[in-house]
């Protein structure tokens, strides 16, 4: 018999050469698609999470939005969106940081975390781990405590989970390969 994170893998597709040549893409939207998969997959999400008592969930655009959303719901905190540079309509702090090629602003409403209040990462994949350090980097910038970070699916080869391993890290499924 399949364990919950078998399942949960077997729901990912795997897109080879995309966005670029040589690249795996693992693809979260056929496993959104799949309400049992997607229910197991926030109370998996859940119950990693809980012991670490949250007061907000922060989701990275885009897809760390539905896997937040569950968080949130499922732990009663409350969902901030981590959102890229011009989305977000009200007064906003940023961090900008570096890509593979090029840099990228993560934003957050100044008004969104207080100080001290207890902040979970939420986003779909982990891979090098450099948004997911932009998040953690505004969270502590408005006197939030990063308390983890909360992945569906992790990329060991990129090393994002050694990036961030300062902080307590959890997902569900591993995939090797780029």
């Amino acid at each position: 018999m399949k364990s919950d994170r078998d399942r949960i893998a077997a729901l990912i597709r795997t897109i080879p050469d995309f966005p670029k040549k040589g690249i795996m893409f693992r693809d979260v939207t056929t496993l959104i698609l799949d309400h049992s998969g997607l229910t197991r997959t926030g109370e998996i999400m859940c119950e990693q999470a809980r012991v670490l008592r949250p007061d907000k969930i922060i989701g990275i655009e885009s897809r760390g939005f539905i896997f937040g959303t569950l968080v949130a719901k499922g732990l009663e905190s409350g969902l901030v969106l981590a959102r890229k540079k011009g989305k977000l309509p009200g007064k906003t702090i940023q961090h900008t940081y570096d890509l593979e090629y090029g840099q990228d602003t993560l934003e957050i409403h100044v008004d969104a975390i207080k100080p001290g209040e207890r902040c979970l990462i939420v986003d779909d994949l982990l891979a090098t781990g450099g948004t997911a350090e932009a998040a953690a980097c505004l969270v502590e910038k408005m006197g939030g405590k990063v308390i983890g970070c909360s992945f569906v699916v992790n990329l060991p080869e990129l090393g994002g989970h050694k990036k961030l391993a300062h902080y307590p890290l959890n997902w569900i499924v591993d995939f090797e390969g780029h």
